[in-house]
């Protein structure tokens, strides 16, 4: 197919019609441009308002983050604990150290461990993150918490409890199959090591296990 190519125009006539389109093209330019130059011109008294919101915006933004790290220095300076001071607790105190850090962390938390708990040892609440259910395992040095506690707390989460997150704590470690399978079904854990930055650095617990904000369906609640 041959390339398309423009004729030259040719007498008065078709030289007066390519004048003509070439005016109305001129027109519609500045047609345009004066638009552009009027809606400009139009929206100038509110250009400096919105520059001042954005930068108002920005310096909130900037202040809100340095209350942040002001907040958690201040979090871990208050309250914190060492791996060998878990170790050297018995089950109910360690259920209260839990609560202890989750209130340091800003939730509202209780213990409610005992007969009938229903795998839930420290119930915790918070306005962005909802409900969490904690389940305290505590061990000798060296001890493993299997798959049975993972079934036990996906179980009893929801629909016991009305929880947003459940988690599994110990001062031990977990079985690899109970880490699969928590990692599979939503349920949180949380060993040692995990414990250790918890308790020791100031880090938040929501923080370190990356819990999303409170969903709107409750993940732990069984469809009807």
């Amino acid at each position: 197919m041959g390339r398309l190519r423009l004729r030259r125009p040719r007498g008065a006539a078709e030289m007066v019609s390519a004048a003509l389109v070439g005016l109305a093209g001129l027109v519609l330019l500045v047609r345009t441009a004066a638009a552009v130059v009027g809606a400009v011109m139009d929206a100038w008294p509110v250009l400096p308002a919105l520059a001042l919101i954005a930068g108002a915006v920005a310096a909130w933004r900037t202040r809100q983050a340095s209350v942040r790290r002001l907040r958690d220095r201040a979090r871990s300076a208050v309250f914190h604990l060492a791996l060998t001071q878990f170790d050297a607790m018995d089950d109910r105190r360690f259920e209260y150290a839990l609560r202890d850090l989750l209130i340091r962390d800003g939730w509202s938390a209780r213990r409610v461990g005992g007969g009938g708990d229903q795998a839930a040892d420290v119930i915790g609440e918070q306005d962005r993150f909802g409900r969490i259910v904690v389940q305290a395992k505590h061990t000798r040095v060296g001890g493993k918490v299997g798959s049975s506690v993972m079934y036990a707390v996906k179980g009893t989460a929801g629909p016991a409890h009305g929880a947003d997150h459940a988690v599994v704590i110990t001062n031990g470690s977990f079985t690899r199959d109970a880490r699969e399978w928590g990692d599979r079904h939503g349920v949180h854990w949380v060993d040692r090591e995990k414990l250790r930055r918890w308790a020791e650095t100031g880090a938040a617990l929501h923080e370190l296990l990356g819990l999303p904000a409170r969903a709107r369906a409750n993940r732990f609640r069984r469809a009807a």
